[in-house]
């Protein structure tokens, strides 16, 4: 049975989308209080637990005795990737996206290598390398590699981070990997930081991490100029 959604958090659901497509732009005042608690079907005890969770992603600016303030959803924190995942809001984001994994993973690959133990256990995790050509599987694959390379960095915000674009991936992740060339890529990288893992060899790993960042990003530019048509 589907529990009904607490009005707190239907109320929320209805700012965010509101404030994600710019019905209330960055700086503009949202309606008083009673105004938007009766347009919204709820009490305005609810309305503020409502406004004071998206005041804490970093969407509202509250001042006592002022007008509530919309603010730059870029702004935001971490969990505004959340909701624009959800809302299948993040495929204009994907080439920032990519920029900034092509930035981050290198070095927390590097980082998962440098220690013995967690280059052991990476190395075991890319023991095992799909042997189905499924773009799902595939898909599925690669979310542990990235999961377990930043989970074994050691930086404790980088799954945080990572767990944000979960949604974007999973999504274009099997598009990605309908190609057999793309699985026939990451076949290779795998293969060759599994053997940097064993290594120890952690400018190794950073170099390998660092290239198959930027074929993603040549992908995309190339689907944008409408060679083909990726979305990773």
């Amino acid at each position: 049975m589907t529990l009904p959604r607490r009005p707190a958090l239907h109320a929320e659901e209805i700012l965010l989308a509101r404030l994600l497509d710019g019905h209330y732009p960055p700086g503009t005042a949202l309606p008083a209080e009673r105004e938007l608690a009766a347009e919204l079907g709820v009490t305005r005890p609810t309305l503020r637990e409502a406004l004071q969770r998206l005041a804490r992603d970093g969407l509202l600016d509250i001042r006592q005795g002022k007008p509530t303030l919309a603010r730059d959803p870029r702004e935001g924190g971490l969990s505004v990737l959340a909701h624009l995942a959800a809302r299948g809001g993040l495929d204009g984001l994907i080439p920032d996206l990519l920029d900034l994994r092509a930035a981050l993973l290198p070095h927390w690959t590097a980082a998962a290598v440098a220690c013995p133990a967690t280059a052991a256990e990476l190395a075991d995790l890319l023991a095992g390398i799909p042997r189905e050509e499924t773009p799902a599987v595939w898909a599925s694959f690669d979310w542990q590699v990235q999961s377990a390379v930043v989970r074994l960095s050691g930086n404790a915000l980088a799954p945080m981070l990572l767990g944000s674009f979960r949604g974007v991936f999973a999504s274009a992740g099997e598009v990605y990997f309908a190609a057999p060339e793309r699985r026939d890529r990451s076949r290779r990288y795998y293969a060759q930081l599994r053997e940097a893992a064993r290594r120890g060899d952690a400018d190794e790993a950073a170099h390998l991490a660092r290239e198959v960042a930027a074929d993603s990003l040549k992908l995309w530019g190339q689907a944008q100029e409408g060679k083909e048509a990726p979305r990773v």
